[in-house]
């Protein structure tokens, strides 16, 4: 198979999406309207409908970019170098594929999450041909920094909360400075964008969705983005962001806002 190497800007996020038959759905529908990026994770519990998903659709594997993540701390026994490559296996084994394009060998730093054993264990992954490339998840910038000193191979992505409220300028100059793709997660932020006036604003001026709005101001910013979606309306309408370009005052206006409005903080988070 050829491994893609570029990060597609749009793509389904799976989180939450815990019903077997509506995930494996909602992957096949995506991949039929066009998306080609599919994000989940070890914690999802959702592997295995994910597979199916992408199995039922009538996309081939390698035009699918595919993300999964591994020992969330709140499920993980340890961070040892066997404990990420067992978990990156048994993420294989319930995808039902052979590969990943990207593995996140950090979900969440917390736990005993260890930098040279995770990463040890990420570039024998690479090497075995399972994994293409390496991301991690919910690091600071003194932490990414810790990640590039300890993994052999680039660091390709930076997931993180990312959406209008909060905007996260200094990851984005961080990545843009050493070039890694930022992907934001709950770029809707989980429904909060829809109550902002900035976006209501904009979306009823130009007559699209509050979610469209934000998708492109993420698209602007250079950001990869993978709005959860369970219907297909919803699927469509994000998929339609890729159609909607923002003008100079719009972004502008958007920039403006005025908001550090963190939607998940876990107790494992790290001190942002």
């Amino acid at each position: 198979m050829t491994a893609r190497t570029q990060i597609p800007a749009l793509g389904l996020g799976t989180y939450r999406n815990t019903d077997p038959e509506r995930c494996r759905d909602n992957v096949r529908t995506a991949l039929d309207v066009g998306y080609r990026h599919v994000d989940t994770a070890e914690a999802y519990g959702n592997e295995e409908a994910v597979g199916e998903g992408i199995a039922a659709a009538d996309v081939d594997r390698e035009d699918v970019f595919l993300a999964t993540k591994v020992l969330h701390p709140k499920f993980a026994d340890g961070y040892a170098t066997d404990d990420v490559l067992d978990s990156a296996r048994d993420c294989l084994d319930r995808l039902g594929l052979e590969r990943v394009d990207l593995l996140y060998g950090v979900h969440w730093p917390g736990g005993d999450y260890d930098p040279e054993a995770t990463f040890e264990a990420c570039a024998e992954l690479r090497e075995e041909g399972v994994v293409d490339h390496i991301g991690v998840c919910n690091l600071t910038p003194e932490l990414l920094d810790e990640a590039r000193a300890a993994s052999e191979a680039p660091i390709q992505a930076l997931q993180v909360e990312m959406h209008p409220l909060l905007q996260q300028e200094r990851l984005r100059e961080y990545c843009e400075t050493h070039d890694i793709t930022l992907v934001a997660y709950a770029p809707l932020g989980y429904g909060a964008v829809f109550e902002n006036r900035v976006i209501g604003e904009i979306a009823e001026e130009r007559g699209v969705s509050e979610a469209r709005v934000s998708l492109a101001w993420l698209r602007e910013k250079g950001v990869a983005t993978i709005p959860k979606a369970s219907t297909d309306e919803h699927i469509r309408d994000n998929w339609s962001s890729l159609e909607f370009d923002l003008d100079e005052p719009e972004i502008a206006a958007i920039d403006g806002i005025e908001q550090e409005d963190r939607q998940y903080d876990p107790d494992y988070a790290p001190a942002w």
